[in-house]
């Protein structure tokens, strides 16, 4: 047991490692820039002990360096650097599941697995799988059936699957935020605002597909559980870890990346001037865009996302 409280420990840190670099890579760190713990806290969402013990393991690992007295700086800056040590973070933090998911993100696995049968395939013991599936059903990869055997649902991966995601998130998002007991989270949208400024100001080819996708399902993942709706709220939330999961590196234009993150800045506004309808349309057009995803001039051919009635102002 406490080896298990141990190893669970370890898993958050190293996950909050990998979100540290996010963020340094987002505010366009360089070697031997500091890194405050209190702005770091505040940027991840945590007290400053967990982010001590990130900071630790970066350090174990080269990409931090401790000096008596100042504290931690950053050793690598590069983006492939950065990009790389992310990447080794997520494996070292769910290395079965990431194999489990990588399986079956190309067919390799079926639809239906036993605990035996995964525990034979990756020659690992069987608590190791136990553990990779639990993270796996967090994110409402897997469920386990009654008996032994486990099913993955259906990923987002597929032209079809995207085509049914886009569908589903067009009635249900706008749901979300005129539900009459949506409330907005203030302080956790200044955090999502501060991340999404941050990527757009670190300079051009500094906001990588893989830090939009991130910093898109938080900002999404926001509203979900904003709603007030315990249905709404919980049924996509599970959706949009399905999309965070089932995210390949997928090619998306420049353009298209920074013009999606200024669309959710001018939700936001509307959100936090109670504008509640103005921010369902602004978000069914900004979903609509998205999957076109193709560049465009700004506003062309379609109404400008910031602009309209108060039509959803509430008192």
């Amino acid at each position: 047991m406490r080896h298990e409280t141990r190893r669970n420990v370890r898993q958050n840190h190293l996950a909050l490692a990998q979100k540290i670099l996010s963020v340094a890579l987002e505010r366009g760190l360089v070697p031997g820039d500091h890194l405050p713990e209190q702005i770091f806290s505040e940027a991840c969402g945590v007290s400053r002990t967990p982010i001590r013990s990130a900071f630790k393991i970066l350090e174990e690992k080269d990409i931090l360096q401790w000096r008596q007295e100042e504290g931690y700086f950053l050793a690598l800056g590069s983006t492939d650097e950065i990009g790389a040590v992310i990447r080794a973070l997520e494996d070292a933090e769910n290395s079965v599941a990431h194999r489990i998911l990588s399986d079956r993100a190309e067919r390799r696995i079926t639809d239906v697995q036993s605990v035996s049968a995964l525990t034979r395939r990756y020659k690992v013991p069987r608590t190791s799988v136990l553990n990779a599936l639990k993270i796996l059903s967090k994110d409402g990869i897997v469920r386990q059936l009654p008996g032994r055997a486990w099913a993955f649902q259906p990923l987002v991966d597929s032209p079809a699957a995207l085509e049914d995601s886009f569908d589903f998130r067009l009635i249900m998002e706008p749901q979300a935020i005129t539900a009459p007991e949506f409330a907005l989270d203030s302080k956790r949208a200044g955090l999502v605002r501060e991340h999404m400024n941050a990527a757009l100001g670190a300079g051009d080819g500094r906001l990588t597909p893989t830090i939009f996708r991130r910093i898109d399902i938080e900002f999404h993942i926001l509203i979900a559980e904003c709603s007030g709706n315990r249905f709404l709220r919980g049924t996509l939330a599970a959706h949009h870890r399905l999309r965070k999961a089932s995210q390949k590196s997928a090619a998306i234009p420049d353009f298209r990346l920074k013009q999606a993150m200024l669309e959710h800045l001018e939700i936001l506004d509307s959100l936090e001037r109670n504008q509640f309808q103005l921010a369902a349309d602004q978000i069914t057009v900004h979903l609509r865009r998205s999957r076109i995803r193709k560049p465009r001039a700004a506003n062309r051919g379609i109404p400008p996302l910031a602009k309209g009635p108060n039509r959803g102002a509430r008192t």
